[in-house]
């Protein structure tokens, strides 16, 4: 599922509410949710999962090709770890 198809039903689900304002709704979650993980901060949504930010620190890599050795600098990763609501719904026994 991509963004617009997310909006969508949404939108479809909500059908007094305009698609536009369904689409500013979606974008300002996820604005909030990546200017917390850019600020450092954990983000976490009971049921569904935790948002958070991994520091990689710089290292030595190795190029796959030439086996030349080649610096790789630190980053920051965003992780996430899904709920417990969302992992027993997943693996609920289909019956």
């Amino acid at each position: 599922m991509i963004k617009s198809e997310l909006v969508q039903r949404v939108a479809t689900q909500n059908p007094h509410l305009y698609q536009r304002d369904v689409e500013n709704i979606v974008n300002a979650i996820l604005g909030e949710i990546v200017g917390a993980l850019a600020r450092g901060d954990r983000v976490e949504l009971r049921g569904f999962g935790a948002f958070s930010v991994k520091n990689r620190p710089a290292r030595t890599g190795r190029n796959p090709r030439t086996g030349a050795h080649v610096s790789v600098d630190q980053k920051f990763v965003p992780l996430f770890k899904t709920g417990k609501e969302m992992r027993e719904r997943l693996n609920r026994a289909e019956g």
